[in-house]
């Protein structure tokens, strides 16, 4: 399920956040398929051209789907197994961001949220730059839908990796929005609300890190806090 809307990006990131490609070379081109089998298809399936050096295991992707909007993980992966399809430990350095700079961020997503605005009912991702400006935001009913919108917008920029930037979730941290924020090189993930144990898990093995509950001025540093700049007043 997905809000329609920038449904290049949504293949793009997803292509790249289930491992399938790894930059925008790998890509050719999206289009909206013609070619559809039910009415009701038609405008919601896209055609991805992928580069003649890509190669896709599709058995291997029958098994392995990283994400599942209804169960998630569900036991068929493991960090391990994530991390050696897609996910490669993220490089010891930036974004430095500061207390005040965090402080910041909840309500400038929040500003930005047309969509929840009108109905109450999306999940937003947005991409900060180290000093907190909003560089780039998308919403959907599906929380990993928004992410992969983000990240396959910031893949058709020519962005990634994104080492030097934040990224802010307006839900909880689950383990697939750490996988999906490490395949783009995201080295801190904020949210306003809580991570899961294995999302935290995941983070630290990763290099990610890792801020829950920002909101009201607060926020729980859960791993690799030395990405922040001061200590909280």
């Amino acid at each position: 399920m997905r809000t329609p809307g920038h449904d290049e990006e949504l293949a793009a990131g997803f292509l790249l956040t289930e491992g399938l490609i790894h930059n925008k070379k790998d890509l050719l081109g999206i289009i909206p398929c013609p070619d559809v089998q039910k009415a009701e298809e038609a405008g919601n399936v896209v055609r991805a051209e992928l580069a003649a050096h890509v190669q896709v295991d599709f058995a291997a992707m029958e098994r392995h789907f990283y994400t599942s909007s209804s169960c998630g993980v569900c036991g068929k992966t493991s960090i391990d197994a994530v991390r050696t399809a897609s996910c490669p430990v993220l490089p010891a350095e930036g974004p430095h961001l500061s207390y005040a700079t965090v402080h910041r961020l909840p309500e400038r997503l929040r500003a930005a949220q047309a969509g929840f605005e009108q109905t109450g009912g999306q999940h937003a991702s947005a991409l900060f730059s180290p000093t907190g400006e909003l560089l780039l935001l998308r919403e959907d009913v599906g929380r990993h839908n928004a992410l992969d919108k983000v990240i396959g917008a910031a893949l058709l920029a020519g962005w990634l990796p994104l080492h030097q930037h934040i990224l802010l979730v307006s839900g909880r941290v689950s383990f697939e929005l750490v996988q999906k924020a490490a395949a783009a090189g995201i080295g801190v993930l904020a949210a306003v609300g809580a991570p899961s144990s294995l999302a935290i898990q995941a983070a630290e093995s990763f290099g990610m890190t890792v801020l829950g509950f920002v909101r009201n001025e607060r926020f729980n540093v859960y791993c690799h806090g030395w990405r922040l700049t001061e200590r909280a007043e």
